[in-house]
């Protein structure tokens, strides 16, 4: 059943209302899945799907947590906005990480980071207000717009600027009804990073046009050569009153699962959404906040081990995919990700079948190589996919061969 025939349908007609209706499944968690259960049945899918780290969580983190299930102070309610040595430390961090200096008041501690992001934008849409949003965009973000009433109005970059937007572009796509800039440096789904100068220009755009920033930092640390990032609110201060960072241990310390994230912003707003997560949640389990306490408390050496490992793979999986004709793939400075032009393989025959876009590509991939991969359609631009090489060095390579060995077929 479509969005628009549930629109349509009177309310007792509607047993899913319109507006959750309307929200599509993470196309990147369906992709982990659907690889995941062909692996279970004894496939030998090679999965580039989810962005997840695939070191364990570091031992004096998981030790922390084992210690927090026998402390009885954790079996019971915490406050709804974090624990406060939590938030204490989470300020600290973030001053030693990007030298920005906030209180412990204007933190609110989260349900990984898309509580964060969702949270975020429900603060701060009424009905109809319109978020600018750099594409390629990751999956959640429109979504969560939209859910929180919003409308995202999609600025697209590509290959030729390294998919990074311009300050011309934004101000062509702001409107009467513009209030947010949505702003992710480094990049998922593209791996791209901004540099000093152009996140001064974008922030100082953003300033002088009165606009609210959210801006994703969660990739902060995975950064690659001569890239550097760099916090928005601490190159324009300016918008430190309109601004909300977006955090969460899940990528810098191997904890996707553990389900803590985290958002800074004006104490009243952060009022607001802490209000908001009262009713929706309540805290964030103590046992993940307690092993996110060890992690932000400690070193950046766990980090610093897998940024190595990454990088090895970034380069390595950059080579394989240029060596494929039809595919162009540009080097990304952050992240875990690379997303390649697959334009140039559309329409060609591969193993008698001639996939139209990177869906129909995707589902070829899959089912004739069995390499699970994300189409661009599902980060709003067809003609592209994302592959995550957060994934071990033999599957990389592993994963990539089949991939040339099956696109050398294509005519």
């Amino acid at each position: 059943m479509t969005a628009a025939h549930t629109a349509s349908q009177s309310p007792a007609e509607r047993r899913v209302s319109a507006r959750v209706g309307a929200i599509s499944e993470s196309a990147t968690l369906a992709v982990d899945a659907k690889a995941k259960a062909l692996k279970a049945a004894g496939r030998p899918v090679i999965g580039f799907g989810a962005g997840e780290p695939d070191f364990p969580t570091p031992d004096y983190i998981v030790e922390a947590a084992i210690a927090a299930c026998t402390n009885p102070k954790y079996h019971r309610y915490t406050p709804a906005g974090g624990l406060p040595e939590l938030k204490t430390a989470l300020a600290a961090k973030t001053a030693r990480d990007s030298g920005y200096e906030v209180e412990p008041a204007q933190v609110l501690v989260t349900n990984g980071g898309k509580q964060a992001i969702y949270e975020s934008f429900a603060a701060l849409l009424d009905p109809g207000d319109e978020v600018i949003v750099p594409t390629p965009y990751w999956t959640t973000y429109p979504e969560s717009i939209r859910l929180a009433g919003g409308v995202p109005v999609d600025v697209v970059a590509d290959e030729t600027t390294g998919y990074r937007v311009s300050v011309e572009q934004l101000e062509a796509a702001r409107t009467p009804r513009t209030k947010v800039l949505l702003f992710v440096s480094p990049s998922n789904p593209t791996g791209a990073v901004y540099s000093r100068e152009q996140v001064e220009a974008i922030g100082r755009w953003a300033a002088e046009h009165g606009l609210w920033v959210l801006t994703d930092e969660i990739y902060e640390h995975l950064v690659y050569g001569t890239a550097e990032f760099h916090s928005l609110p601490v190159v324009v201060p300016e918008l430190r009153d309109r601004c909300i960072v977006v955090n969460g241990v899940a990528k810098t310390y191997a904890m996707t699962g553990w389900r803590v994230g985290w958002a800074i912003g004006p104490k009243d707003v952060v009022k607001a959404m802490t209000n908001l997560q009262s009713h929706a949640t309540s805290n964030v389990s103590n046992v993940a906040q307690a092993a996110a306490l060890a992690a932000v408390s400690g070193d950046l050496d766990a980090v610093a081990r897998m940024r190595e490992a990454f990088d090895r793979r970034r380069r390595t999986i950059v080579r394989m995919l240029n060596e494929i004709a039809g595919v162009e793939c540009p080097e990304p400075e952050g992240a875990f990700y690379v997303y390649p032009s697959v334009k140039g393989l559309l329409g060609k025959e591969i193993r008698g079948r001639r996939p139209a876009n990177s869906v129909e590509l995707a589902e070829v991939i899959l089912e004739e190589a069995e390499v699970a991969v994300v189409p661009g359609e599902a980060f709003g631009t067809p003609g592209y996919l994302r592959l995550s090489y957060a994934l071990g060095d033999e599957d990389l390579v592993e994963g990539v061969s089949r991939l040339q060995k099956l696109m050398a077929e294509a005519e």
